[in-house]
């Protein structure tokens, strides 16, 4: 871990990687630590709103990574697999198309962050081998609802937007609802399971 000041109340700590920021985030809320907000990144978590920083630093030193963070709710997507990119995802993978659906429906996400629009959950869980490019060129226009892979991530665009994730298909889910309590649908930590739509 490193520790990087942000500010007379605020806090970056560098982790390996994004489930240690996942799993640090959790264990920096079940400690009730004074951090008015926690945010999980692909390998940092800023804690914001803190009265002692010195006093959070020495707290989070007794974090222990290899401890695994508490399961959230699991939600399940329903996908219709009719995306632009499948085609490339299975030539890209060496396989079937039917083969990527049933092998994106087999894994089991989990959010670990949240970013680039309100909604939008970075999902890990996707194989280092079946690590998908970005395009070359980002699209102008990606609809709301869009399944999309790139690197090791999986995600669902909220809202239409530009993108240069590959797309696998498309969900009616909303994953964003500002006037509901909790907003976003895909907190860090919820697990998320895919199903093919009919």
């Amino acid at each position: 871990m490193h520790f990087l000041p942000v500010g007379p109340h605020a806090l970056l700590v560098e982790v390996d990687d994004a489930g240690a920021a996942r799993s640090l985030a959790a264990w920096v809320r079940t400690q009730r630590l004074d951090a008015v907000d926690v945010v999980p990144a692909a390998r940092t978590v800023l804690l914001d709103g803190i009265a002692d920083v010195a006093a959070v630093r020495e707290a989070v030193r007794g974090w222990d990574p290899a401890v695994e963070p508490a399961h959230g709710a699991l939600v399940e997507i329903p996908v219709r697999y009719d995306g632009p990119d499948l085609a490339f995802v299975a030539e890209h993978w060496g396989v079937s198309e039917d083969d990527v659906v049933a092998a994106h429906g087999e894994i089991e996400f989990v959010a670990s962050f949240c970013g680039f629009a309100p909604g939008f959950s970075y999902l890990a869980g996707l194989p280092d081998d079946r690590s998908v490019p970005r395009l070359d060129s980002p699209r102008a226009r990606v609809p709301s609802g869009s399944v999309a892979l790139a690197g090791t991530w999986c995600g669902v665009y909220p809202t239409e937007s530009p993108g240069g994730w590959r797309i696998l298909g498309h969900t009616d889910v909303v994953l964003w609802d500002a006037d509901s309590p909790e907003p976003a649908l895909l907190p860090p930590g919820t697990r998320v399971r895919f199903v093919a739509a009919p």
